[in-house]
């Protein structure tokens, strides 16, 4: 396994575009949505759960400085993972629940929704209740900037503590402009200590000590609690925490209404959507109620996942019964009207075919 790794390692551009070729051809395979067709499905799952455990092995490989991965958690890293592998494998078991079982498949599916909502918990609370990117494929290291300001509170506390108290509380920033200068000074001076032995006076000592300062040891960092997030934010670290947790059940939610009333019912549509809605809504009021420390505020990337959040509600258009009485209408006629347009209405066809295939997986469209 490990010259494996360091294969993968040391062909890491290759591997990522052997992986989003071999997974784009699999959309050409025969039968691709057949309900009675697991092989392409399997197909696509293996080659899926390949590309998900190469992309891991590439995200975790060993730093310059010797530390693995980007955070060095090993159990949080394993959560993302699992959750990637469950969306591979989830079609497979959705067409082969619907060849065997029929109507039953529901079960299965709900099945699946469940091992991925206690994963995403597991990963909310293990992550220190940050939010999770990507449905928790992507790891949520990115520092908010309530940590940034403490960060900088504490960096000025130590610079007016003198230098020995800085460097016990590890809180200077090596990648700000004085922090590269006094990693260059303290490069030459190792340099100068290799080629002459007249060096090795107090002023070495001391850019060794600077150095120490500059360049800390990793600490791991320590995650916060739910009573300490209750505690820093009040009402709003409790509102950002309900909408996070909305977002994780909504899935598991939408299909046991459909289990009940059916996927032609708007019941679980309309009922999806309001959770939807909702846990958008308490995320932005936990961004601007109350005082302004109580507030949450969300990193960059917490930001671009709203935003995509916010995109996927596109998918409603193609849930049914949405789809069946509307979306569907639509396709159609615009097929019907550029169809007599040479190429254009060809790629029309196809691209209504693929869009009303997609649309009878539930996989496909879950946004989970």
């Amino acid at each position: 396994m490990e010259a494996y790794k360091q294969w993968v390692w040391r062909n890491r551009e290759y591997v990522h575009s052997l992986g989003s070729f071999a997974n784009g051809l699999t959309w050409l395979l025969p039968e691709k949505f057949s309900a009675s067709e697991i092989g392409p499905e399997a197909v696509t799952a293996f080659l899926g759960i390949f590309t998900t455990i190469n992309e891991h092995i590439i995200e975790n490989a060993p730093t310059p400085r010797g530390h693995v991965g980007s955070s060095g958690n090993e159990p949080s890293l394993s959560y993302p993972l699992l959750i990637a592998i469950l969306k591979d494998l989830e079609t497979v078991v959705e067409v082969a629940a619907e060849h065997f079982y029929g109507d039953k498949k529901w079960n299965y599916i709900i099945l699946t929704e469940a091992m991925k909502a206690v994963i995403r918990l597991a990963l909310f609370r293990n992550s220190g209740y940050k939010m999770l990117l990507q449905g928790g494929e992507t790891p949520n290291e990115e520092k908010d900037s309530d940590q940034s300001e403490s960060q900088i509170r504490a960096g000025n506390l130590g610079r007016n503590l003198g230098p020995h108290s800085l460097g016990n509380q590890n809180h200077h920033n090596p990648w700000n402009l004085e922090g590269r200068a006094m990693s260059a000074l303290s490069s030459f001076g190792q340099n100068a200590r290799t080629t002459t032995t007249s060096s090795t006076s107090g002023w070495s000592r001391r850019i060794q000590h600077q150095q120490a300062v500059i360049e800390p040891p990793m600490i791991k960092e320590r995650r916060r609690t739910l009573s300490e997030l209750l505690s820093e934010k009040g009402v709003n670290g409790a509102l950002f925490a309900m909408g996070e947790v909305l977002y994780i059940m909504r899935p598991l939610i939408y299909v046991l209404f459909i289990r009940k009333y059916g996927v032609r019912s708007w019941i679980p549509w309309a009922i999806s959507l309001s959770v939807d809605t909702l846990g958008m809504g308490i995320l932005a009021n936990s961004k601007w109620w109350g005082e302004k420390s109580k507030q949450v505020h969300f990193s960059g990337l917490e930001k671009d996942e709203l935003r995509r959040r916010k995109l996927l509600w596109a998918l409603y258009l193609m849930r049914d019964p949405f789809f069946t009485k509307y979306t569907r209408q639509k396709l159609e006629s615009s097929q019907k009207k550029l169809e007599p347009i040479p190429l254009i209405g060809f790629l029309t066809e196809k691209i209504v075919e693929l869009l009303e295939g997609a649309q009878s997986r539930y996989t496909y469209i879950s946004g989970s």
